[in-house]
């Protein structure tokens, strides 16, 4: 029969059933099943993950496990009773899982490891839990590092913090907002501490320990758990000790007694005793005593017979004895550095080492210290020498459980912080040191045995008292024997352990023996010592060594009746009189001598004399004044501690003192008093902090004198009342400082007596105390305060003691009002002030904050002084850490059963708001702006105290501000500090980030003012006109709701999981603004701009938008009903819109803003169909859309150094957008010095200097008005545009863009000579201007490159999409470092490798296309005067441009393969753009676009034109300044000559000067194939005039590569064909039997620099002797006669070109110049340029000479080679016409057209290049060298050959 269970439960399957029975359900291992019914070993329910599927399952199957009901009835829902921990590691592992996919993908590998391991840990920690099998104290210990793994992944992963008080986390609703705080710094404090950021501070070691977990404030002690594991050492066959000990280094001491540890004579393995007998407990261990330098120390003993010889081997002999083997150490800082105590047990291993026996006693001194020369490792261990395993335990139960398992406690040696008056010990440690002993006239020294035994007066031995080691006690001690030794020293430790009624008459004896290695089992007695344990004076033998006498005795009987007694013991022992015939039997060596050392532990016992008569009064009552006068003087020295020991036996005896048996005083009573106020005083010495709890179980327990408290309370009395007039005024202090105490003792002496009488004389005790009360009153108050403040102070530290004593005794009521009555008393010194609020704290926390009227009482006191301080901003500290008590005190009182009444006004709140809210908020308004420590906790007061305050406060409060209707200034202050404060609370994140628990319910308690602050708002603040109507107050009433609505910890897109009630809240704040908003009618026109961005802001709220956006309608409907129009509210949306964006905030705020204006065009539309202004919002809608678009395009690139483009060209938007649609200049302004921002970051200091032009030019020279400069406020408009001028010329001279900085110059010269006169300026313009000049002249200037960038694909931005652009490169930046660069800015576009229009699929793509490609730059149309520089015309050629050039070549037919330069045509596409570069950007869009196509003819001579262009530059270079480097002349030189060599010149005559090509010409291919020969003609002239330049400057080192060219120019002019005859009559003489003009002179340094310092560097190619030293350097002109004339050169010729040169020696028949004698044991040339110091290996730097490029035809010799010797002609040659043996003359110099020169690296560029035509299409020929305008042609292809034009 099926029962219903009585309660549902919940069961997990521990087995897999199939369900194999009739309607079974089946079941996995690990589901959950709801049982509902039973039938025997049956179940009926349902698995949780199908509540539909009910079913039936054997009991056997499943296990029911602890679980919660929900729910009645059918519904009823059962859920685990899991450990909330459990349950978080659950949810925390489910959050971190997807952050921890998005560590993958970022690629933060260390991040994705870590927080792996950590979640892989908590899985572990988690099922350990789960289990249930670990005891109480791993499981605790478990949980705590568990909760450090959570608190490290949450600060890893950037999520919130969780609260927790231990291990539990906390929930913040059952909890006040102060303890909260203290929550989360505990918190924060734990989790650093587990990160290891929190080091150890002072000695009291780690500031985080588990006192801190456990929140306990009391002094805990630690102990350490060392457990034996092995040692694999055998001692000789021999049985060993192991002894084991703290011993703290720094000190060299021990710290604890030694542990001792059998070893068997077949090792440590074999030997089995019990199953803990090798583990011990290191107990009483402190903080202090764990931050020591504390090592384990371990002695390894061997216990057996000397061998035969003593050398340990042989036959054994003589008897058993101790002897060293050897010692190892342990250090165990880093072991007990960890704070939190251990879980698990660690094992570590050291090693055993030996030295000489006589220095056995320091060998672990010497190892701690590292002095390893004394001794070596203890042969015959293994590796791992000793192994222990430690644990350091903590609690109680993990204590008891050690010592249940079998484990030894050894004790420290000394008390623990802590002795309880029950705590009985009474302990003696000796330590054996040392002896010295003669030899007795015997060769050998003695091998000397020590016993230590305890006898009593009549020589008894005391058995069992003492212990070698914890544990193993004795009767008697056998020390350690070296061998042959009269000076042994042992470093034995002893502990003696003699009762307490044989210890005054007991001493301790060392008898002396000889152990000899001949007698099997003879010990010889030859001597003894001993030690009396109690001095004559009854004290116990002091601490310290002592070095006994050593009397000689070898007869044992004779120690037996301890005759020896009346000797003396050592030299300090003089009160034996009568030792004569003692001293015959006793006979003593003065040279020998024993030292001991010892150290009292006891409770019992002292050492003290003065102690002693006290404790022992009643033996000399006549001494008793002199002996309390005595111990009132402890308290000052360092006996004090012995005071303290023995508190409870010196209480007893000063009660005992100070009253009779009838309760009448004693002489002694005052004096009495005064010892126990100063011990009372004592105790609140930090120092002895840890006794406190040692008087309080004294008073509560031992403490029985029930007649001393009339005598207590009039002490007291006449203390107060002597205070002002007593001159020493400590005995006043120590005595107000104890008031506590002793009204204490004096309250439960009452009690005492009560209980014996049945309450008598009550009444009288009740006045004593009210006297006393009145006395301490009195003192209080005194008006000479100067000498009586220390007293003062002490009176309100004790004060709060006082009156929990007085509540005992008087009550509440009665007590509080006496507490009132001292903490009323005038503060005026600092101690004393902060001494009052402690006191008032106190006294709160006490039965007085129980008492609901004794607690109205003193919080109104409290509030007062708090109020005080707080606006004084003194004690702020102790004001915010008393200001949390009182919050935390009420919050308390609350009872959560009770239903809360809202009007109930509860007048212990309303007496902290009315006292201190107002100042308090001032005070924070105070603090927020500063970085003040005290902050948080004061914030948090503040927040607390408005959690506790109810609707009916506020009206309280309300009134408590503004009595008067009329008297509202108050009322308006508070709340104006008020909404700031908040307001920046919310703004500014006083609470860290990760607080959120904290800083969401600081929002819930804003949430709930801000509803509260409306009121007086709406009742006394609004109105239609200004008096009434406070537009301020409203503004920042508007401005708070705003700031609670965008609050960062309200964000629930944030926070996922837990954003349901922080949505809630963030909706509720909103609904709240928008309530009041509609509540002001009229009156919002006087909030337009405040109420346009809080209305704005409250629209990303989706929730509100549609009811916002209504608000925002009606309120421009509003002011175009009263002002007709609606543009402030236009104004301000636009200002609200641009300020969002710069504000920066959360990405999908932008997201909805765009659902904002579509929302704001309906609504609008909606309203304004029917009121007549649909034009204008319509036209203002659209002006809005389009700067919303501009807006969102800034928003989306406003990060990262790789959007910067970006942000410039939307930054451009905008600022054309305010400038042109809405005319908005200050806003202009913004983004014009945002751009300059943005160059000056990317070192774009031209575009920076042009965009600061655009504000200069809305300036006037004659305007005096002050303009809306955000940079320069207060600055005249005329001065405003001066300081931009001098700012922008700075801009240009650093980007080297003088000729745009001159008409400025111009400018200001007019302003300071014509203007100002001001010719101070005037001079530093001009030179400036000067300055400039020069560098135009002077500076080496990189011209940029230009490229064409095509961006195409609907994945680009709308700015860019579909549209060309021309950029303008870096500095010495070319096509592939710009591509690069691009590419880091669209990471995700394609780059298209051809230069061939895009087709419709690539423009209508969803992702992004860039085309790229070098393009030329056409300068503008200038006249350019005669004479005018160089550098300028070059600057101009690049410079202020907007036209461009970009040629592709193309191939048509007919095409000759083997002359392809007939058919290669030129694509040249002109680009125009929108405006010049280099402008306000980088780049400039393309605006109009036209295509041409170029005839083979008219290409060949562009590239002879720009050929002859460089060359007549590179002269000109060199004629002007021929001591500069020659190398890129050498290098033009030899690729014009190879290139027309190898067939350049032959394939255009082939081409285009034949008769065939001019019959079919047009007269357009025939005018230019006529250009083609004269420019032929001029080119080799012009190559002519360069070699013969070229010849004269050339070192000794370039002379053999001049030769070449030389050669490889003759070889030039023979391959001239027919068509070139004329060209080749002009040539007709041999250059080289032209006479060279001499070079011009250098000067002395330029002449020392190539000479004497080595110009060029020996062994290089240029050093090899071609040139005799005899020939003379021949003077003259630079350029020959041939050189065609220019410019205005060609009307003034040099007239050193009149004269013919003289003609140079001719060259000896063996002279290396000869053409046909090759050039030999010539070095590659590669080697040989990395070698010279005055060549580049690059052309980065300007004045460096690029590489020589390479061969451009098939000969793959490289140029440095030596040609190959003429071969012979054949008799079927034709011949050239052309003599090596006759002179030529250049003729037709006019037919040369003159060009400008162009630059020379895009020749050399565009020579090391091949050219490339796309697949399927005939390759062009190699064209000549020289094509400088087509710097795109070849610079534009990429690698795999496809072009990018």
């Amino acid at each position: 029969m099926w029962i219903p269970s009585k309660s549902s439960k919940l069961a997990v399957a521990v087995y897999n059933w199939k369900g194999d029975v009739r309607s079974g359900l089946p079941l996995e291992i690990g589901e959950t099943v709801q049982i509902l019914e039973e039938n025997g070993g049956w179940f009926r329910g349902f698995s949780t993950k199908n509540r539909s599927a009910w079913g039936i399952f054997p009991a056997s199957v499943v296990s029911i496990r602890p679980c919660t009901v929900k729910g009645f009835g059918a519904s009823v829902i059962a859920e685990f009773k899991d450990d909330p921990l459990v349950r978080e590691i659950a949810c925390v592992l489910r959050e971190w899982a997807r952050l921890w996919k998005k560590l993958y993908v970022e690629r933060e590998t260390y991040r994705f490891s870590a927080v792996a391991k950590v979640m892989r840990e908590l899985l572990n920690g988690r099922r350990a839990l789960l289990t249930g099998t670990l005891t109480q104290d791993q499981t605790r210990a478990l949980r705590l590092k568990l909760v450090a793994k959570l608190d490290w992944g949450n600060r890893k992963l950037g999520l919130e913090l969780v609260p927790r008080r231990g291990a539990e986390a906390v929930d913040p609703e059952d909890i006040s907002l102060v303890e909260l705080y203290r929550v989360h710094a505990e918190s924060a404090e734990r989790a650093a501490a587990w990160r290891g950021t929190l080091r150890r501070t002072g000695g009291s070691g780690s500031s985080f320990n588990s006192s801190t977990l456990s929140n306990g404030s009391t002094v805990q002690s630690h102990n350490l758990m060392c457990s034996m594991r092995d040692f694999g050492h055998t001692a000789g066959g021999d049985e060993a000790e192991l002894l084991l000990w703290l011993h703290d280094a720094r000190r060299a001491q021990p710290l604890s007694e030694r542990f001792r540890i059998r070893i068997a004579r077949d090792g440590f393995s074999n030997y089995v005793d019990r199953l803990h007998a090798n583990s011990t407990l290191f107990a009483d261990l402190s903080a202090t005593d764990l931050s020591r330098e504390l090592w384990l120390v371990a002695w390894v003993v061997r216990v057996g017979r000397w061998s035969g010889g003593g050398s340990g081997t042989g036959e054994w002999r003589g008897p058993v004895a101790r002897r060293p083997l050897g010692a190892g150490v342990l250090p165990l800082t880093e072991f007990l550095r960890i704070p939190e105590p251990q879980a698990m047990e660690k094992e570590f291993t050291f090693k055993v080492y030996q030295c000489e026996e006589k220095d056995f006693h320091q060998l672990h001194e010497m190892l701690i210290r590292k002095q390893m020369n004394k001794c070596n490792i203890l042969p015959g261990q293994p590796n791992y020498g000793i192994v222990v395993a430690l644990r350091l335990l903590s609690n109680a139960s993990s204590i008891s459980e050690a010592i249940s398992s079998g484990a030894t406690v050894t004790a420290k040696r000394g008390f623990p912080d802590v002795i309880m008056p029950g705590d009985v010990r009474n302990d003696l440690y000796l330590t054996l040191e040392k002896a010295e002993f003669e030899r007795g006239g015997k060769s050998t020294a003695k091998n000397v045995l020590a016993t230590v035994s305890v006898h009593d007066d009549t020589g008894q031995v005391i058995n069992d008292c003492v212990w070698g080691a914890s544990g193993c006690g004795a009767t008697r001690f056998d020390s350690l024997v070296l061998y042959h030794n009269n000076a042994p020293a042992w470093a034995e430790q002893l502990r003696l352990t003699v009762p307490l009624d044989t210890f005054t008459h007991a001493h301790v004896r060392i008898e002396f023996r000889h152990c000899s290695t001949r007698d099997k089992n003879e010990r010889k007695l030859f001597g003894f010592s001993f030690a009396r344990l109690m001095e004559a004076s009854g004290a116990t033998l002091r601490d310290g060594a002592h070095e006994l006498y050593v009397y000689k005795c070898d007869d044992p009987s004779k120690l037996l009746s301890a005759s020896y007694l009346s000797l003396p013991s050592c030299a300090t022992d003089t009160a034996r009189a009568n030792t004569n015939g003692v001293l015959s039997a006793f006979p003593r060596s003065t040279k020998e001598n024993c030292i001991i050392s010892t150290l009292l532990c006891s409770t019992k016992l002292t050492q003290n004399e003065d102690l002693l008569a006290l404790l022992q009064w009643r033996a000399h009552p006549e001494k008793v004044q002199e002996t309390l006068l005595r111990v009132l003087r402890l308290g000052d020295g360092l006996s004090c501690e012995e005071l303290i020991k023995f508190l409870r036996d010196v209480l007893d005896a000063l009660f005992a003192l100070f009253s009779t048996e009838d309760g009448n005083s004693t002489p002694h009573s005052g004096t009495v008093f005064l010892v126990l106020v100063s011990i009372c005083s004592l105790l609140d010495e930090s120092r002895f902090q840890h006794f406190r709890p040692v008087l309080d179980v004294y008073i509560e327990e031992h403490f029985s004198a029930a007649l001393v408290y009339k005598g207590l309370l009039s002490s007291v009395q006449h203390c107060a009342e002597w205070a002002a007039g007593a001159e020493g005024q400590e005995p006043i202090r120590k005595c107000l400082r104890s008031l506590g105490c002793v009204f204490r003792l004096a309250v439960r002496s009452r009690r005492l007596f009560a209980r014996a009488t049945g309450g008598q004389y009550e009444d009288s005790f009740r006045r004593d105390v009210r006297a006393a009360l009145h006395a301490l009153r009195q003192l209080a108050h005194h008006p000479h305060r100067d000498h009586l403040a220390p007293a003062q102070v002490a009176l309100m530290c004790s004060w709060a003691g006082v009156i929990r004593e007085v509540c005992a005794a008087l009550g509440a009521v009665e007590a509080a009002r006496a507490a009132v009555g001292v903490l009323d008393a005038p503060a005026a010194a600092p101690p004393l002030a902060r001494a009052r609020l402690a006191a008032a704290q106190e006294i709160l926390k006490g039965p007085l904050g129980e008492d609901p009227e004794a607690r109205n009482i003193i919080l109104t006191t409290a509030c007062h002084h708090l109020r005080v301080h707080l606006a004084r901003r003194d004690e702020l500290p102790q004001c915010a850490e008393m200001l949390g008590e009182l919050v935390t005190l009420l919050w308390k009182k609350e009872d959560p059963d009770e239903p809360i009444d809202e009007d109930e006004l509860d007048p212990d709140v309303d007496v902290l708001c009315l006292n201190t809210l107002d100042v308090l908020v001032e005070t924070v308004l105070h603090l927020i702006g500063g970085n003040s420590p005290v902050l948080g906790s004061m914030v948090a007061g503040l927040l607390g105290v408005m959690e506790l305050l109810k609707p009916a406060h506020y009206q309280r409060l309300w009134s408590h501000l503004a009595p008067h209707p009329h008297d509202r200034k108050p009322l308006k202050d508070f709340l104006m500090r008020a909404f700031l404060v908040f307001r920046h609370l919310i703004e500014q994140d006083v609470f860290p980030s990760d607080w959120m628990v904290l800083r969401v319910q600081s929002c819930k308690v804003l949430l709930a003012a801000l509803q509260e602050l409306a009121k007086p708002l709406l009742e006394r603040f609004l109105g239609d006109e200004p008096p009434q109507f406070d537009s301020q107050l409203w503004s920042g009433y508007l401005e708070l709701g705003v700031a609670l609505v965008t609050a960062s910890a309200l964000q629930s897109e944030r926070w996922v999981s837990r954003g349901g009630e922080r949505s809630r809240m963030r909706t509720a704040a909103g609904l709240q603004v928008l309530a009041v908003w509609t509540r002001l009618g009229n009156a919002q026109l006087q909030l337009i701009g405040p109420a346009v961005g809080a209305l704005l802001e409250v629209t990303l709220v989706g929730e509100l938008r549609r009811a916002a956006l209504g608000a925002l309608v009606a309120l421009m409907a509003a002011e175009r009903a009263h002002a007709g129009s609606a543009r402030r509210t236009e104004a301000a949306l636009v200002d609200k819109l641009d300020s969002l964006v710069a504000d920066n905030k959360a990405d999908d705020h932008y997201r909805r803003l765009f659902d904002t204006v579509e929302h704001l065009s309906s609504v609008l539309m909606e309203r304004v169909s029917s009121e007549g202004w649909r034009e204008a919002g319509a036209a203002f809608v659209g002006c809005v859309t389009r700067l919303l678009e501009r807006l969102l395009d800034y928003r989306a690139v406003m990060q990262g150094t790789e959007h910067r483009d970006k942000r410039m060209a939307a930054t451009v938007n905008l600022l054309n957008f305010y400038k042109n649609e809405i005319d908005r200049k200050e806003m202009y302004l913004r983004y014009v010095y945002k751009l300059h921002d943005l160059h000056i970051a990317s070192d774009n200091f031209v575009e920076a200097g042009c965009t600061l032009l655009l504000y200069a030019e809305t300036l006037s020279w004659d305007s005096d008005q002050l303009g809306a400069d955000p940079e320069r406020p207060e600055v005249v408009e005329w001065k405003r545009k001066e300081a931009l001028y001098n700012q922008v010329l700075q801009y240009f001279d650093r980007g080297k863009c003088w000729e745009k900085g001159l008409p400025l110059l111009g400018e200001l010269a007019t302003l300071y000579e014509v203007k100002l006169c001001d010719y101070a300026r005037l001079a530093h313009t001009l030179r400036t201007n000067a300055t400039f000049l020069d560098s135009i002249l002077e500076q080496l200037r990189p011209e940029p490159e230009y490229f064409r960038v095509g961006f195409y694909g609907k994945g680009c931005p709308p700015f860019v999409r579909n549209k060309q652009f021309v950029y303008r490169g870096l500095e010495y930046e070319r096509i592939g470092a710009f591509t690069q660069r691009l590419q880091a800015e669209y990471a995700a576009a394609h780059i298209l490798m051809r230069n061939t229009p895009p087709d419709e699929s690539v423009v209508a793509a969803d992702g992004q296309y860039i085309q790229i490609c070098n393009v030329k730059p056409v300068p503008a149309r200038r006249v350019w005067p005669a004479g005018a520089p160089e550098q300028a015309k070059r600057f101009y050629a690049c410079n202020d441009v907007d036209t461009f050039l970009c040629d592709r070549p193309l191939h048509k037919p007919p095409i000759d393969k083997d002359n392809e330069f007939k058919s290669l045509w030129i694509e040249r596409t002109t680009l125009v753009t929108e405006s010049t570069l280099p402008g306000i950007l980088r780049w400039s869009e393309v605006i109009s676009r036209s295509v041409e196509e170029i005839p083979p003819v008219e290409f060949a001579c562009e590239t002879m034109e720009a050929t002859e262009r460089e060359l007549r530059s590179l002269i000109s270079q060199y004629t002007a300044d021929p001591t500069q480097n020659i190398n890129p002349f050498s290098m033009r030189l030899q690729g014009t000559i190879d290139a027309n060599v190898q067939g350049g010149i032959t394939k255009y005559e082939q081409a285009f000067l034949t008769p065939e090509f001019g019959r079919t010409a047009s007269p357009r291919e025939a005018a230019a194939a006529a250009k083609l020969r004269r420019l032929i003609s001029s080119q080799l002239a012009v190559v002519d005039a360069g070699l013969t330049l070229h010849g004269r400057l050339a070192p000794d080192e370039v002379k053999p590569l001049h030769r070449r060219l030389v050669e490889r120019f003759t070889q030039l002019r023979q391959n001239l064909g027919p068509g070139l005859a004329r060209a080749r009559r002009q040539l007709s003489e041999s250059i080289v039997n032209t006479p060279l003009p001499p070079v011009p002179s250098l000067d002395k340094r330029s002449h020392s620099i190539q000479q004497n310092e080595g110009y060029y560097e020996d062994g290089h190619l240029y050093n090899k002797p071609i040139y005799s030293a005899e020939e003379p350097l021949d003077q003259g002109p630079i350029m020959s006669a041939s050189l065609p004339a220019t410019g205005s050169n060609a009307m003034d010729p040099d007239p050193m070109s009149k004269s013919a040169p003289p003609l140079p020696l001719r060259p000896k028949s063996g002279d290396p110049r000869s053409p046909t004698r090759p050039i030999l044991d010539r070095e590659p040339l590669e080697e040989d340029v990395e070698t010279r110091r005055h060549s580049r290996a690059s052309w980065s730097e300007p004045g460096d000479a690029p590489p020589l490029p390479p061969r451009v035809s098939g000969d793959k010799r490289s140029w440095g080679e030596a040609p190959a010797v003429p071969r012979r002609r054949a008799a079927d040659e034709r011949d050239s016409g052309v003599s090596v043996d006759h002179h030529y003359t250049n003729a037709d110099r006019h037919d040369l057209d003159l060009v400008e020169s162009l630059r020379y690296e895009e020749i050399i560029s565009m020579m090391s290049v091949p050219l490339h035509v796309d697949e399927g299409e005939t390759p062009p020929p190699i064209p000549p060298k020289g094509l400088g305008h087509l710097s795109s042609f070849d610079s534009g292809h990429h690698e795999n050959g496809e072009s990018h034009c």
